[in-house]
């Protein structure tokens, strides 16, 4: 039987029913389930999700390199491994591409696992998971309590869709905010909705791990994610698989040559450009660059 693992690397937590139940993994404090002071929940979702939508677009002009490690155990023995690193990098265009640095064959199927083509590229697309102001409609989140995330007081919630709508992938679970930035710092979840076909005996599941992703500031203003780690026990129809991930986000640099000049508000032609300036109080308003089409994934 082929069992195969889309594999969603991401930045939320499990549902709202059960997130009372889940062990988390960090240097945390008790949850305080007071109400916030001088702002309401719904002020909150407003701010953070509107730094959301400045994050996701702000990533999209930054460089980076994703190391990729998905292994099956079985105790402490590594019974199977996909590996990749990457450089995610933009053209003269400012369209993004990657560049392959480290890739070996996978052995994941030693271990009775088989990444598709729609787990690669959960790998790459799929990370990290933002709630803009866009997605908020789609979600139920409720305000859980205060909480202390190492040096951070952050703001708790539990997010889960209103509804499943067609093929359309989610995420369920707990996010922490910072009650000073108003961005997410950490989430800890799973993607939505599993899949399970019994009329096939199980050979069209996708099981999905539970993860937690953190993110860091960068460049003093952006909380990008800089490392997810999954550690969690997929119950397949014909056994159980331990499998453990981690993805790492390193060397965030700025890319800067995708963007337009703008002066009094208009647009300057490029041929006019090296001519005219912005007026000193008008800053640059970048251009988000095109996605370039998605990579191949590895084939086994």
């Amino acid at each position: 039987m082929n069992r195969s693992c889309r594999i969603v690397l991401s930045v939320v937590v499990l549902s709202v029913s059960i997130c009372s139940g889940l062990r988390l993994e960090a240097q945390e404090g008790s949850l305080d389930n007071t109400p916030p002071q001088g702002i309401t929940p719904e002020e909150i979702i407003t701010r953070f999700a509107a730094q959301e939508k400045l994050f996701k677009e702000a990533r999209e002009h930054y460089t980076y390199r994703q190391d990729i490690k998905v292994q099956t155990r079985d105790g402490d023995t590594v019974t199977g491994e996909y590996h990749e690193v990457f450089d995610v990098l933009y053209d003269d265009k400012g369209h993004r591409i990657e560049n392959v640095v480290f890739a070996p064959q996978s052995s994941l199927e030693q271990g009775g696992l088989s990444l598709d083509q729609g787990d690669v590229q959960d790998f790459r697309n799929r990370l990290p998971f933002v709630l803009t102001s866009e997605e908020v409609p789609e979600y139920n989140i409720l305000y859980v309590g205060q909480q202390q995330e190492d040096q951070l007081h952050c703001y708790v919630f539990d997010i889960a869709p209103k509804q499943i709508v067609g093929k359309k992938r989610y995420f369920q679970g707990r996010i922490w905010v910072d009650d000073h930035d108003f961005q997410i710092v950490k989430t800890y979840g799973q993607a939505v909705p599993e899949i399970r076909d019994t009329k096939k005996k199980g050979k069209e599941e996708h099981l999905y791990p539970k993860f937690t992703t953190w993110r860091q500031q960068v460049d003093n203003q952006y909380w990008f994610p800089t490392y997810t780690r999954a550690d969690d026990t997929l119950h397949f129809n014909m056994g159980d698989i331990h499998i453990r991930e981690i993805v790492k986000y390193e060397d965030y640099k700025r890319f800067g040559s995708n963007v337009r000049i703008l002066y009094q508000g208009k647009e300057i032609p490029k041929g006019d450009q090296k001519d005219q300036k912005p007026a000193p109080d008008q800053k640059p308003d970048e251009k988000k660059p095109e996605p370039a089409p998605n990579p191949q994934a590895p084939q086994k």
